[in-house]
């Protein structure tokens, strides 16, 4: 079982704010910014629409936009209108599907999805704004964290596979019509946790999140399951001021595959199970 750090939502180029951290432990993964059919009010939590959470948070719409690239697509109960025939899937194109399927992705494999949170506070008046100053460091601070997982059940290669999950932004003829294009659609179940579904969205702990406490957001603790030597397919170097402490991949990336081993394999399952 191949494990792939994901990079998905928000960031300071795509939307320009942190995805939220909600008071009972709930993230939202904003979906980027981009000008597909869907948009941010099509998306809610417990009756409370996307495009409202952005509003209080200072989203710039007249910058970034209201329509959005829902990918992945892990938890059903966030559409206000359920797509028919729904399930749990990712899509790739262009550059990093090629490395998908350079470091020969498969069936089994886990995606863990992570982006840029921080904690947010519900105001007296029914409205969010982010927590700031409180002198801990995981509430105040922009963090890493790991916030989903899919582990893949079939992979979609072809444009009649991609166009069953019409409702996902990877199905639409610009993207089946690049030979790239793929679609991974989660298993029924995990794999090693039966009990639990093959992809879903996790809540807020200290042991999801990436980001070395002190650092800027993009350094990790050190971790040797996603050191330079264990990544497949790519060369990249540790730019942390500290690197025996931290881990620094600068540049725009999407996806790092991490080699197999007993710790990875482990430290996977330590982060999905509750």
């Amino acid at each position: 079982m191949k494990v792939i750090l994901s990079r998905k939502g928000f960031d300071s180029a795509n939307g320009g704010i942190a995805s939220p951290i909600l008071e009972d432990g709930t993230m939202l993964s904003f979906p980027i910014p981009l000008p597909e059919t869907n948009t941010f009010a099509e998306l809610e939590y417990k009756g409370i629409s996307y495009a409202q959470f952005l509003h209080d948070l200072n989203y710039r719409e007249d910058k970034f936009g209201t329509h959005c690239h829902i990918d992945p697509d892990l938890e059903l109960s966030r559409w206000k209108q359920k797509p028919t025939g729904w399930f749990p899937a990712f899509g790739q194109i262009g550059a990093a599907a090629s490395y998908l399927n350079h470091i020969d992705v498969e069936s089994g494999d886990v995606f863990l999805f992570f982006g840029n949170f921080h904690h947010v506070a519900k105001k007296s008046n029914g409205t969010y704004c982010y927590v700031r100053h409180t002198g801990d460091f995981y509430k105040d601070n922009d963090l890493q964290i790991i916030w989903g997982y899919l582990q893949i059940g079939e992979t979609f290669s072809t444009p009649e596979q991609q166009k069953t999950a019409w409702w996902h932004p990877h199905s639409i003829p610009r993207r089946t019509n690049d030979r790239t294009n793929v679609i991974y659609k989660a298993s029924k179940q995990l794999s090693f946790a039966p009990a639990l579904p093959g992809a879903g969205v996790l809540p807020f702990d200290k042991k999801r999140v990436l980001t070395l406490p002190g650092a800027a957001k993009a350094t990790w603790k050190y971790n040797p399951v996603y050191v330079p030597e264990n990544l497949l397919g790519c060369t990249r170097k540790n730019s942390a001021k500290e690197p025996q402490v931290g881990i620094y991949y600068a540049g725009i990336w999407q996806e790092l595959g991490l080699k197999e081993s007993v710790a990875c394999g482990d430290w996977c399952r330590s982060l999905i199970k509750l």
